[in-house]
């Protein structure tokens, strides 16, 4: 019998750890976590330097071998990656690949130098500046443009920016609140060995980028030896006339030669940043009126958002890419063998409303509704006595109640089979304020 792999998994927690024993080829593999999942998905506080020398703690703490070092969320724990691998000699991709990936100035500018064509206007920033929004013009951005920060976290302290006082009123809010991300940002940067140019521009700074928009979708993919994969792409589909999700769809319905043209860029870009033996995704948008592809952003590392898309469709959750990578595997990522030909996570929301939460399903409900839809895995946001405006990472329109996980046989079933659980969900809410 071989010896056990001792994969190490950063903000690990039991929803995850059985999704993982549930991959192909990982029954000698134990699975460990690395520092309490609520530390990393905490969105307020980013103590990376705190949070790397509990993990350097708890690893060399451990007495059998450290084969794998992965996690699966964006920042703090995606940038604490590549210094706790270097560390302790595990497989991922350097700091300096990732950090083309995440610095978005530095990202932006390697993504200009290969694909210019598909990337929009964009400048950098400093929001205390006092002359910031005329440095910005003199970089050919006019109204309206987007702002934000250029180290940012889910949609944090991004604005559309329509007038000058849009402007104004969004760089008192970066002033207030950016050293939040800024701070723990600049201790990765200080490990990393940087471009003068790059270095210059801290975590303190922005980004102003030309508005872009169209179908948006998302390519997951992962690099091997230096050979670029794209194994999937999702829809990221909104409600109408708001700018909030309302599923991520799997496999995507965009048309052929588009998705083509997508895992070509793909390679350009990764191959080109020089990012290797760690997954990714990037994030896109298809303008059909103007017919034309602009890349959103690069991603370090899987969504998880679309682990069970992948498992309903193609038969496991794409943890399989990150988890075969780490250990020197080729990924096992098998191709359409799931249960399902279409899956979506859909984002159960209500708009505009601010109140008190005073019922949630309950466990027996959830349950009975998980039966009555099967493949259907539902995952509430909210408990009883929560303020809808406290909850984190938040969009401007809507609150997320749950999240919903659904299979079917086409998009027609998919759809009529939401609306039908949604309408059984029983939710109900005290002190409103539209």
């Amino acid at each position: 019998m071989s010896e056990k792999q001792h994969v190490f998994v950063v903000g690990l927690n039991e929803f995850n750890h059985q999704r993982l024993k549930q991959l192909r080829g990982v029954e000698e593999c134990e699975f460990h976590g690395v520092i309490d999942p609520a530390a990393v998905y905490d969105t307020e506080v980013f103590d990376i330097g705190g949070m790397l020398e509990e993990a350097t703690a708890h690893l060399e703490a451990h007495e059998g071998t450290i084969d794998a070092i992965v996690g699966y969320m964006d920042f703090p724990v995606s940038t604490m990656l590549p210094i706790l691998c270097a560390r302790f000699g595990t497989r991922t991709t350097s700091l300096e690949s990732l950090l083309k990936c995440e610095h978005k100035y530095w990202s932006r500018s390697v993504q200009r130098e290969v694909i210019p064509d598909f990337i929009p206007a964009f400048t950098a920033f400093d929001p205390f500046d006092d002359d910031a929004l005329a440095r910005v013009s003199d970089a050919g951005l006019y109204f309206p443009f987007f702002i934000k920060p250029i180290k940012s976290s889910g949609s944090r302290l991004g604005f559309r920016i329509d007038s000058p006082e849009d402007f104004h009123q969004a760089i008192e809010r970066l002033r207030a609140e950016i050293g939040l991300i800024a701070d723990p940002f600049n201790t990765v940067l200080e490990q990393a060995t940087l471009p003068p140019d790059i270095a210059a521009v801290d975590g303190h700074f922005c980004m102003a980028e030309e508005i872009i928009g169209g179908w948006q979708c998302t390519v997951e993919g992962y690099v091997c030896e230096g050979e670029v994969v794209s194994y999937g792409i999702v829809d990221s589909l909104r409600y109408p006339h708001v700018l909030s999700f309302f599923h991520y769809r799997y496999p995507s319905g965009l048309p052929d030669h588009i998705q083509l043209e997508m895992t070509e860029l793909t390679a350009a870009v990764m191959q080109h940043i020089g990012y290797d033996n760690a997954a990714f995704n990037i994030e896109y948008f298809w303008d059909e009126v103007q017919d034309r592809i602009w890349l959103l952003e690069i991603n370090t590392r899987i969504s998880q958002s679309h682990c069970d898309l992948f498992a309903k469709v193609d038969g496991v959750s794409h943890q399989q890419v990150t988890i075969d990578l780490a250990l020197g595997k080729r990924p096992d990522m098998p191709h359409r063998q799931g249960q399902y030909p279409l899956a979506a996570k859909f984002f159960y929301r209500v708009f505009f409303t601010d109140a008190v939460v005073t019922r949630v399903p309950n466990a027996d409900e959830v349950a009975a509704l998980e039966h009555a839809f099967p493949g259907t895995v539902i995952d509430l946001q909210v408990t009883e006595g929560q303020r809808l405006s406290a909850l984190p990472e938040q969009d401007s329109y809507s609150y997320a109640l749950a999240y919903i996980w659904m299979g079917a046989q086409d998009e027609a079933d998919l759809l009529a089979n939401y609306e039908r659980l949604a309408e059984q969900l029983p939710f109900a809410f005290d002190d409103i304020i539209s």
